[in-house]
């Protein structure tokens, strides 16, 4: 019989290690700023399940060799869906650095940016003792209608709702905006430190007029 797959979901990753050195040092006064901040804000939780948070990273030129590899890659990453991308123009929506408290708790429920059209993930501290990005199936009637899974089975299957993605330093990932995605619960035994962005494709009339 044939067995034809559609509407498949697309997720890009790579160890793109050249880049962790740097950013660690470039985030590291931003962590600890928000740091600085989240202290004076937490009381009962003495930091416990904490994310700092930096404020957008899109003006600081430290980052502007990693911006320009992850928007090109967000770009061949819209191309290969088909679209037709002569006729938009990609732009940074966002970009901020996350660690999760060295006390653990940290974590992420499942969410996504709205409007957006290319998110991405890349990974400065982490390690099979940290927290992880979590993919969930986007098709909400695929959702809606799902069966119990044969736990005896091994590997993933057109059954399968939640994917997850070892991170690791210089681990890059990227995935369609419309992806719901989260982060596990972090033990607080190792740092987890990361960096999130998102792309918007402008039709190219648009940004010309602006």
């Amino acid at each position: 019989m044939l067995k034809d797959e559609y509407f498949r979901t697309p997720v890009w990753s790579e160890d793109k290690t050249e880049f962790v050195k740097s950013l660690n040092k470039a985030c590291n006064k931003y962590i600890k700023k928000a740091r600085t901040r989240d202290k004076k804000n937490i009381q009962t939780t003495k930091d416990f399940g904490t994310s700092h948070h930096s404020p957008p990273l899109l003006k600081d030129n430290d980052f502007i060799d990693f911006r320009k590899y992850v928007g090109q890659k967000s770009w061949e990453f819209l191309e290969e869906h088909g679209y037709n991308m002569k006729a938009y123009t990609t732009l940074f929506s966002e970009m901020w650095v996350q660690e999760f408290s060295q006390k653990g708790g940290g974590h992420h429920t499942a969410h996504i940016h709205g409007n957006q059209h290319v998110a991405g993930l890349y990974f400065l501290k982490a390690s099979e003792k940290t927290s992880y990005p979590i993919f969930y199936d986007p098709r909400t009637g695929a959702r809606a209608t799902n069966l119990n899974l044969d736990r005896s089975l091994k590997g993933i299957y057109h059954g399968t709702d939640v994917i997850h993605y070892k991170a690791a330093p210089g681990r890059l990932i990227i995935f369609p905006g419309y992806l719901e995605h989260g982060f596990s619960v972090d033990p607080g035994i190792e740092p987890f430190r990361f960096i999130h962005w998102n792309i918007m494709a402008v039709p190219k009339g648009i940004v010309k007029d602006a």
